[in-house]
């Protein structure tokens, strides 16, 4: 895989979002990992995390996630393939 969007809910205590890129960008694969807050609550925050790279290992992103606290809520969007292909700006308006 290429790039990996994943809507993920993180908690609010603990460790921070920048601690998480961290780890995340040592993940097998992963070239580039941005995180986005899009919304906060009392006890968690839903974050936006988008991974990059070549041969991304899932298995292992989703494996550093939850030790850190995070839960998958959806995968938003996978790329797979020699290069990546963006979606119509249709689709993600």
């Amino acid at each position: 895989m290429r790039r990996l969007i994943l809507d993920v809910l993180f908690p609010v205590r603990g460790e921070s979002i920048v601690e998480l890129s961290m780890h995340l960008s040592r993940v097998e694969g992963v070239e580039a990992v941005n995180i986005t807050v899009k919304e906060v609550d009392v006890d968690t925050q839903n974050i936006l995390v988008v991974a990059e790279g070549e041969n991304i290992s899932f298995k292992e992103l989703k494996e550093v996630l939850e030790k850190h606290g995070g839960v998958i809520h959806s995968v938003d969007q996978v790329s797979a393939g020699s290069r990546i292909i963006e979606p119509p700006h249709y689709l993600i308006e």
